[in-house]
Order: C-alpha cells, then sequence, then structure tokens
C-alpha cells in the first residue's frame, strides 16, 4: 500500500526498553563533525535477475538495505541487500511483497501479498491485484506473517534493534470515510514477539500509521483520515505528523499547512536522540517543505534546493545528518544532504562519471552510508548505495563552498 512512495515519487514527483545515551560522547561527536560533507562513492545495487527496477527504504548501521526489486514477470518481491549482494525474501503466496524496514541482527519487515482475494474487494498492497497484504517479519531466510488489529490487512514499517516492530494494520471497524475499496479503518500498530496491539491516532482521527521507532522505544508516524492514494501511497490524508511516547500521542505540530492536502503532515523517521524528520504542509497547504522537529527546538523549516518548489525529509542518522528528496514545480527530484545547518545536492559529491543520477536519498546510517532511488544512463530506477570517501579539510580546492 504505501511507500512505493519514493519509488511513485519518482514517476509522480518514501514497548521497547529504553537505550541509554552517552550524551556527553554525543555533543563531543556533534563538536568534531566537519563542516563539508564528504564526497561519495557511488554503486549501483542493481535488481533481481530479469527485473529492471529497484527500490530502497533502509539502511541499518551494519550496511543491509532493505528494499523491493522487480523480476522479469513485473511482479516485485522483498530484498536485502548485504555487501552489495541482494537476496530475494519471496512473498507469503501473491506475487509481491516489499521489505520497508530491517535491523542489524538479520531481521526485515514489511508487507507480502497472500494468495486469498480480499473479501472486500482492497488493494492494500496497491499491486492491483486485490490479494489480502499481510505485514511480515523475515529471519534466516523465512518470512513469517503477523497478525493484523481484526481486519484483512497491514504492513510493518520498521524494527529496531530489540525486535520490536512497527506500522499499522487493519481493524473490523468500518470506516465510512474510506473511499471504495478502501472499507476499514486502519490504526498504528506494535508487533513483540509475534504479538500486535493499536496505538492510539491524535484525538479527533480515525486513522493512524506508525513509519519508525528509535531503539529507545520512541514510534513516528501520523494520523488523519482515511482517502486514496495519496503521492506517498497511504491511504491517509496526514493532518498530525505524531510521536507516541509510552504509548500517547504527541503531536509536532506544522509548517503552516492545516489539511495536510498537499504533501501531507507526516513524521517519517527519528533518530535514538529524539529528532524526527519528516514533510508538512506550507501554509495555504499547496507546497510542502521537508521538516527537523526537536523537543528543544520544535518543527525547523529545511526548505528546497535552489530553485526548486517542494521537498520531504526521509532519514535522519544520530549525527543529525538528514536525507531526503527535493524538486521543482515539474517534478524533477534532486536527492540532498542536509549536513550542520545546510542543505546540499548529494550529485554535486559523487564523481561526475558516476553510474546514476541521484533522484531521491532515503536513508542514512551513522557511518554516513546513504541509499536512496537513482536513474542510471539507461532510464531505469535502481537503489543506489553511497559510500563516504575520506574528508577533506575547507582549504581543500574542491570543497564545497
Amino acid at each position: 500500500m504505501r511507500f512505493q512512495a519514493l519509488l511513485s515519487l519518482s514517476a509522480w514527483l518514501l514497548t521497547a526498553l529504553a537505550v541509554p545515551l552517552n550524551a556527553a560522547a554525543q555533543e563531543t561527536s556533534a563538536q568534531q563533525r566537519p563542516l563539508h560533507p564528504a564526497r561519495y562513492t557511488v554503486t549501483d545495487l542493481g535488481t533481481l535477475p530479469g527485473g529492471n527496477s529497484s527500490q530502497p527504504y533502509l539502511i541499518t548501521q551494519n550496511g543491509r538495505v532493505a528494499g523491493s526489486a522487480n523480476l522479469a514477470d513485473g511482479s516485485s518481491h522483498a530484498v536485502v541487500w548485504s555487501r552489495k549482494q541482494a537476496t530475494d525474501l519471496g512473498t507469503l503466496g501473491g506475487s509481491n511483497s516489499i521489505a520497508f524496514g530491517a535491523n542489524d541482527a538479520g531481521q526485515a519487515v514489511g508487507e507480502a501479498e497472500s494468495s486469498a482475494s480480499d473479501p472486500n474487494g482492497e488493494d492494500f498492497c496497491g499491486f492491483g491485484t486485490h490479494l489480502i497484504c499481510l505485514p511480515f517479519e523475515s529471519a534466516n531466510g523465512v518470512m513469517n506473517p503477523l497478525p493484523t488489529l481484526g481486519g484483512n490487512n497491514g504492513a510493518v514499517n520498521m524494527i529496531n534493534r530489540r525486535g520490536t516492530a512497527v506500522g499499522f494494520a487493519e481493524t473490523s471497524v468500518p470506516d465510512l470515510a474510506c473511499p471504495a475499496p478502501q472499507l476499514l479503518q486502519f490504526l498504528p500498530a506494535v508487533w513483540r514477539d509475534g504479538k500486535v496491539h493499536s496505538l492510539p491516532p491524535y484525538p479527533g482521527d480515525s486513522d493512524g500509521l506508525a513509519l519508525n521507532i528509535n531503539d529507545r522505544g520512541q514510534i513516528v508516524g501520523s494520523s488523519g483520515t482515511c482517502s486514496t492514494f495519496q503521492p506517498t501511497l497511504i491511504n491517509l490524508i496526514g493532518v498530525h505528523p505524531i510521536m507516541w511516547e509510552n504509548g500517547k500521542p504527541i503531536d509536532l505540530g506544522t509548517l503552516g499547512g492545516t489539511t495536510g492536502v498537499a504533501g501531507g503532515n507526516i513524521a517519517w523517521n527519528l533518530n535514538n536522540r529524539g529528532q524526527v524528520v519528516g514533510v508538512s504542509d506550507l501554509a495555504g497547504d499547496a507546497t510542502f517543505h521537508a521538516f527537523l522537529w526537536t523537543k528543544a527546538t520544535g518543527m525547523q523549516d529545511l526548505g528546497t534546493l535552489p530553485g526548486d518548489v517542494n521537498s520531504t525529509g526521509s532519514g535522519i542518522n544520530d549525527a543529525g545528518d538528514i536525507v531526503g528528496l527535493s524538486f521543482d514545480q515539474n517534478f524533477n527530484g534532486r536527492a540532498f544532504l542536509w549536513h550542520n545547518g545546510k542543505m546540499t545536492d548529494l550529485n554535486t559529491l559523487i564523481p561526475p562519471n558516476s553510474p546514476m543520477s541521484l533522484f531521491s536519498g532515503c536513508s542514512i546510517n551513522d557511518h554516513g552510508e546513504i541509499t536512496g532511488l537513482g536513474v542510471t544512463t539507461g532510464g531505469e530506477f535502481h537503489a543506489y548505495l553511497l559510500t563516504p570517501t575520506p574528508q577533506w579539510s575547507e582549504n581543500t580546492p574542491d570543497a564545497p563552498r
């Protein structure tokens, strides 16, 4: 159902125990961060045999990339790239699946079609097959379905190092606001040890989804009203970007937008320091920008690359570096890195003879490795991996200014 997000943007346009944080060490690390971003080498992660496209969503701290790739017959399978090699995770009986998240322990999560038709005719996975779409967790080469909240469908978006997974799932409650064929309410969901429970949407909202969880158990996402597919391919008009702490929803505010009808008001990701990135509509609900939210400063508008009108923030690491997508009024997209308060086009930080142009940035880990969606010289959309090269000083002639 959803985050074919960033791939669609390419055509259109992505109860755990607290982990103690060493604040002093983080502060020292932040002070030692280089003024300028690194330069990168580019690896095309390719596709599955016979396929022509792939889409990444997340890179783990140990460099595993979760995503999807298509096959010769056009079906899409969940994939994890490790050491730049793709492993097909398969499906749950249907033709299609997607891996949205993974952790360092080798677990991957996402959504997968079953072989059964949805009794309500829904197309929750968004592949046009109208098969039941199940949340899954995969480990040791085995994909296992996870329970829903009483409805037929669900999806898992992320799993943290403690094995707590988050996403959203249908309940058995009809939602009359949902346009056909979407018929049932869906709520943010948390899975632990194979069991599921729901999180409440913001008061007054009927539906919601959880998009990410950090190792401290903080969860982010959005709540609002059921809708047709949005540009991010979620059946939600995201009115309120949300952080859940101890099961309670906290509204993070917006950049002036009130309805969520442009790019939506959505918290996409967070780091272990509780810093949140996402997208928010601006006043007037006609354009939208990437944001950074912290408890101390609230929501900050990250703006766009020069000449662009819209942007969205997708990933953030513990150093506070952010990746995402900026695009112009014609939806020509460029991947960006936000580093030390400045947004830089990632295409300016790779060699001119690189095998692809970088359309979007999806995820960045604490080693500075980045994954995202690129366009090959042949015009295909492929997942890429950026590996930072050694830093240079401000006096280096080609250091970006």
